[in-house]
């Protein structure tokens, strides 16, 4: 039943489950950025062309996109217990949910950098701006609104496998969630650790939406 002490249990929780979500996607970001920077650039397409590069990051990235996420984790537990001392709990989660994010993150952000026009690349180009300038001046500039639209999808896909994570060892609503409303059959649990998911992902994409119509460059 809902009483003070599950209410606690459930505020703590949402601590947790954004911690999980948050940081991970930070720290993803940290590594599937500039990822993805390289996959555009040097595509045959980009404005430095290197199929060896390509294709090495091209291949990791979809061995590890093509792993599901909880085999990613079960995977990763030496790794994990290496790195932080131990297999569960937040902190363990990170590893896996970083891991799992920047490959991710990597194609995302490549697909958003792929939709500015290839004119606008052109013509900074034929002013003599060098391959950095374009990257950071043009392609991620023109790009943010992309950027930060696929940012919010990247956040709620994190929030979701932190709450899967809650199988394994992770805190969090999801952990709430088996163990007490699937392990215990306290339906009601369960139903409020949905609801509480549903509204933190609800809330996460309207600050992300609202962001990206800020800084449209259209709309300026």
């Amino acid at each position: 039943m809902l009483d003070e002490k599950m209410i606690m249990l459930l505020i703590e929780g949402i601590g947790q489950t954004l911690y999980m979500t948050l940081v991970p996607t930070l720290l993803g970001y940290v590594f599937g950025m500039p990822l993805g920077i390289l996959l555009t650039v040097t595509d045959k397409d980009g404005i430095r062309p290197n199929a060896v590069v390509y294709k090495v990051i091209d291949f990791i990235s979809n061995i590890f996109r093509s792993i599901p996420f909880l085999i990613l984790l079960i995977l990763l537990i030496p790794l994990t217990k290496i790195l932080v001392g131990k297999s569960y709990g937040s902190n363990a989660m990170i590893v896996s949910l970083t891991i799992a994010a920047a490959p991710y993150i990597a194609r995302m952000v490549e697909s958003s950098l792929k939709e500015v026009d290839h004119g606008v690349i052109e013509a900074a180009q034929s002013m003599g701006a060098s391959n950095l300038t374009i990257v950071f001046k043009v392609l991620l500039t023109e790009a943010r609104t992309s950027l930060m639209v696929n940012a919010t999808i990247v956040t709620a896909t994190i929030l979701g496998y932190s709450a899967m994570a809650g199988t394994v060892g992770a805190d969090g609503l999801g952990a709430i969630a088996v163990r007490y409303g699937y392990n215990r059959y306290q339906f009601d649990i369960m139903l409020v650790t949905v609801i509480l998911l549903v509204l933190l992902v609800q809330i996460m994409q309207g600050i992300g939406m609202m962001l990206s119509r800020r800084f449209d460059r259209r709309r300026t």
